[in-house]
């Protein structure tokens, strides 16, 4: 791994889309925040931060753990988003600045994983016949 996680482009791509959601976030109404705008806060930071954690992690392990755990929280920020959409919190070009960078993260994070995956001599975490969607597509049908 490199010499900061700052420096990788998925953890980049991880904090752009934190900053759209915030700066989404911070408009809503009291309510809205509370509820609905404080889980997804967390859950789209919680990528970042995980991406984070893993490259400050020694063990090939640890470090596909907490990448695993990124990419659970993508998938929590997904549901969070649908939700925003389907109470009309969010406008239909907030959509499509959010939908831009949903395209592209869960991509970047599985080839990261898969890199990572590559460099490790002994396998200590397995996703035998396991596909996972990177569609994530915030229409609601």
């Amino acid at each position: 791994m490199g010499s900061d996680f700052a420096d990788l482009r998925v953890y980049q791509a991880a904090e752009a889309l934190s900053k759209v959601v915030w700066d989404v976030v911070v408009k809503w109404d009291a309510f809205a925040k509370k509820t609905v705008g404080e889980q997804l806060v967390r859950a789209v930071d919680s990528v970042g931060a995980n991406i984070a954690e893993a490259h400050g992690r020694f063990h090939y392990g640890d470090r596909l753990r907490f990448l695993y755990y990124a990419r659970g929280s993508l998938y929590e920020s997904r549901h969070w988003l649908r939700q925003a959409f389907r109470r009309q919190l969010l406008t239909a070009e907030e959509v499509n600045l959010l939908q831009e960078q949903l395209n592209s993260l869960p991509i970047a994070l599985n080839n990261f994983i898969n890199s990572l995956k590559s460099q490790q001599s002994v396998s200590t975490i397995r996703e035998d016949g396991e596909t996972y969607s990177t569609d994530f597509n915030l229409s609601i049908s």
